[in-house]
């Protein structure tokens, strides 16, 4: 899918992929397996490791976070996803299912996100919610997902705050 989606941009930019060499289209795909965490994310993940599992529930594969995890130090307990829970954000299975692998009820798991519709899809599964604003995530232009939009039961400026809050 990335790939295709690489292909579609360079596309739109008057580039044709046939025309660039396989190796460098190869390199630029996995570009999303070299992306480097947010700066709070690796001391907010570790603050609440030491009180919680922690896994992304994630639409992406799961060597896909396996390399971010390696590339930027996240300190996962567990890599879950659409390829393990067989079911794509935001489906409820995604979220059940996810909840089902760890042995815990939807009401133990807390979805933590900066995309008010992920959340809004984990509180219709019964999960908890915590709403991290990443302003920038989509570039300086983004209008959505600026700010909590929803009943979550936490809200953030970032990770590090986050696991302050939950006792980390």
């Amino acid at each position: 899918m990335h790939r295709e989606n690489l292909e579609a941009v360079l596309r739109e930019f008057g580039i044709d992929a046939g025309q660039v060499e396989t190796t460098e289209l190869d390199d630029l795909n996995l570009a999303w397996h070299r992306l480097d965490p947010w700066p709070d994310t690796v001391e907010g993940l570790t603050r609440l490791k030491s009180r919680y599992i922690i896994a992304p529930l994630s639409n992406g594969n799961v060597r896909l976070m396996v390399d971010m995890a390696k590339h930027g130090g996240l300190p996962w307990d567990a890599i879950l996803g659409a390829e393990v829970a067989q079911a794509y954000k935001p489906s409820p299975e995604a979220y059940l299912r996810t909840a089902e692998i760890l042995a815990l009820s939807p009401e133990e798991v807390c979805m933590v996100a900066a995309h008010n519709s992920d959340l809004a899809a984990a509180q219709k599964c019964g999960l908890r919610t915590a709403f991290i604003a990443r302003p920038h995530e989509h570039g300086a232009s983004q209008t959505t997902d600026l700010q909590a939009q929803g009943n979550w039961d936490w809200v953030a400026n970032d990770l590090v705050n986050l696991a302050k809050q939950l006792g980390g």
